[in-house]
């Protein structure tokens, strides 16, 4: 597995009155975000027409948790689709939901977006961006990747996409890169996912037969692989393809006493230790590249899980940078 891909070329764009296929965006951040909103402009001004369904409010860290206990409030956010609109622009309707993550891509995929929004049918699920690190185990908190990982669930090909730094927060770098990886996404994709609603349940036969590389393909635009996407602190230009890396969190707990009564805990980390372990997400992110990690969508040993043989085989990368069968 190479280390370095090549530097990154703006491709042309093809104007905003082009018929592309749709983009279901959401987050963990919140519909207020900037990170989102940044993404929605930049979807919305090359010709994409974009359906958004993101939490009311900050949802970090929130993993696959579910709201069961309460309604849910939704609310149309015009004002913000108003503000990001231009003249003779392809749709947009921007859509919150008090709950989480999974919450917004359950109602998105279950028939929200149909409902709500039937002129927008959305070929891909972009998650973000997220501001901070979404690298190694903490796909496993992530509501950003927690979000593209449901909507995949439902058949929906899925990416997370992640500023991995709080240095800072322009997101300049890391939306040049993901407007790469997104548009060589649709162009690998039909214009609306075969496999949605999975009528087929775990029976079904592959979109796409044929080589390895052809099959990874295939788990992506079925919904069985996802991308995770880290932008880093400062972005070199290069992009890898690479695996999970091993990320250790040390004094992740703050205890303190609260006037006399009892002890408060705050989780967080003091230290963060990445292991120097080639061809993985945190040291892509170290070096200065943007990381690119397919995940499978279901545990391995589900029926639908991706083989290690096929894993393997889909985290190769293009002399690009880009995984092998997207590039």
């Amino acid at each position: 597995m190479a280390e370095i891909g090549t530097r990154f070329h703006e491709p042309p764009s093809d104007g905003p009155n082009v018929n592309h296929s749709a983009v279901f965006v959401t987050n963990d951040d919140g519909v207020e975000s900037e990170g989102l909103h940044l993404l929605v402009s930049a979807l919305h001004s090359r010709g994409y027409p974009v359906v958004v369904l993101a939490p009311a409010t900050e949802q970090s860290c929130s993993g696959m948790r579910l709201t069961l206990r309460h309604d849910l409030k939704f609310q149309e956010r015009d004002d913000i689709s108003d503000s990001i609109k231009i003249d003779g622009g392809p749709p947009l309707r921007i859509f919150s939901l008090d709950g989480t993550p999974c919450d917004c891509a359950i109602v998105a995929m279950d028939g929200g977006l149909l409902a709500w929004a039937p002129e927008i049918k959305p070929a891909l699920c972009v998650s973000g961006i997220n501001q901070g690190p979404n690298l190694s185990i903490d796909v496993l908190h992530s509501g950003t990747v927690s979000a593209a990982r449901e909507s995949s669930l439902y058949g929906m090909p899925a990416i997370a996409i992640s500023l991995a730094t709080y240095e800072h927060s322009d997101y300049t770098q890391t939306l040049e890169a993901s407007m790469t990886i997104i548009e060589a996404c649709l162009s690998s994709l039909p214009t609306e996912p075969a496999n949605l609603g999975r009528p087929q349940g775990s029976q079904r036969t592959p979109s796409i037969q044929g080589s390895m590389h052809d099959r990874a393909l295939s788990a992506f635009a079925d919904g069985d692989l996802i991308l995770n996407i880290n932008g880093p602190e400062q972005w070199n230009g290069n992009f890898q393809t690479v695996a999970l890396g091993s990320r250790w969190y040390h004094n992740a707990i703050d205890m303190r006493d609260v006037d006399n009564i009892g002890v408060a805990f705050e989780v967080g980390a003091a230290i963060i230790e990445d292991e120097d372990i080639p061809g993985t997400d945190c040291n892509a992110i170290n070096s200065g590249a943007v990381s690119i990690t397919p995940l499978s969508s279901w545990p391995v040993n589900h029926p639908l899980g991706l083989s290690e043989a096929l894993l393997t085989v889909a985290t190769e990368q293009s002399s690009s940078g880009l995984p092998k069968w997207l590039d």
